[in-house]
């Protein structure tokens, strides 16, 4: 995991930059989100909130941070507070906001479809996110035998699942949902990870990408840092 060592606090509603603040002394009003400057993750609940249009109070921070050990117990990023509703569960926190807030869905009413958007969230967790925080760890803690591993079977399994991204403008649907929103951070970070997929095989995966990368939603849930890191993949989008 990519860490941060210094923090500040954003309102995402206004994009004013306020300053140094600690965890602790953070307003509480509203939607509260804790965040990484640049982590998969978070990018996942930030671009709900974009998608949605939802106004939120946005703490960047890293795991390091004292204060957040005394909010959460898990010590854990992502983090959202919403009066006294505290939750840290990157899954959890983006359908209770789709619920919550009900313009723009991204989540399925129905029960068969939401069973199966909750099914492919949890095997992208188990399967692609894990392989990406091996890939995505601090040069100190990273270990080169097993991130070549991960490259290979990330690479292996997207160019194999290619087919899936080649029929619907979003991920097997017409509309943008919530498997969209957590692929899309995964993706813009493969050439972090090492990961080049052959342009005219996975020609469905770049088409996909210069699609949601080119949404407004997604470029402003974009952090300052992961603009400044990631700039040449959404220019080429």
């Amino acid at each position: 995991m990519i860490l941060i060592p210094n923090f500040s606090i954003l309102y995402y509603s206004i994009h004013q930059n306020l300053g140094n603040m600690s965890v602790e002394n953070a307003p509480l009003q509203g939607i509260t989100l804790y965040s990484h400057a640049d982590d998969f993750r978070s990018h996942w609940i930030r671009y709900v909130l974009a998608e949605k249009q939802i106004k939120y109070n946005l703490i960047i921070v890293d795991e390091e941070d004292e204060d957040l050990a005394s909010l959460n117990p898990y010590n854990q990023l992502p983090m959202m507070i919403e009066n006294e509703l505290k939750l840290f569960n990157t899954a959890i926190i983006s359908e209770y906001l789709d619920d919550r807030y009900r313009q723009n869905k991204l989540y399925a009413d129905a029960p068969m479809p939401r069973a199966e958007q909750r099914q492919y969230i949890w095997r992208f967790e188990q399967d692609w996110m894990k392989l990406a925080d091996i890939m995505l760890r601090h040069p100190d803690t990273l270990n080169e035998e097993n991130r070549v591993k991960a490259q290979k079977q990330l690479r292996d399994t997207l160019i194999s699942l290619t087919p899936l991204f080649q029929h619907f403008p979003y991920f097997m649907s017409e509309q943008l949902s919530i498997l969209d929103c957590m692929l899309a951070p995964i993706f813009l970070r493969l050439k972090s990870m090492g990961i080049e997929l052959p342009a005219q095989h996975c020609r469905p995966i770049h088409l996909y990408c210069q699609r949601i990368f080119s949404r407004p939603a997604f470029i402003k849930s974009m952090t300052l840092q992961e603009k400044n890191r990631y700039g040449m993949s959404l220019a080429k989008a």
